[in-house]
């Protein structure tokens, strides 16, 4: 048996929470637990965990924002490449 756990959410949350419910034929309810247990899951077995205090960084909040930083270093991974293959043809 689990927990209840009352939220109030911001209209605009809950409404986008309906919304994407709607479209996978779930009760909003369902898919919030569905998306807390997939999040805390997440921070539980963070992949990166192993590697937190091995580099020396003047970025003060990487712990927290380790997937923004990544993402972003993607991203200009692939911009770097996609310049790249353009000026190649």
């Amino acid at each position: 048996m689990g927990q209840t756990l009352t939220l109030e959410l911001p209209n605009d949350v809950y409404e986008s929470l309906v919304k994407a419910a709607k479209q996978i034929n779930r009760l909003p309810e369902e898919l919030a637990t569905q998306w807390l247990a997939d999040t805390a899951q997440y921070f539980v077995n963070d992949p990166l965990e192993p590697f937190i205090g091995t580099f020396s960084s003047n970025i003060t909040d990487w712990a927290e924002q380790h997937d923004k930083y990544l993402g972003e270093a993607i991203e200009e991974t692939m911009a770097d490449t996609e310049r790249q293959g353009h000026s190649d043809g």
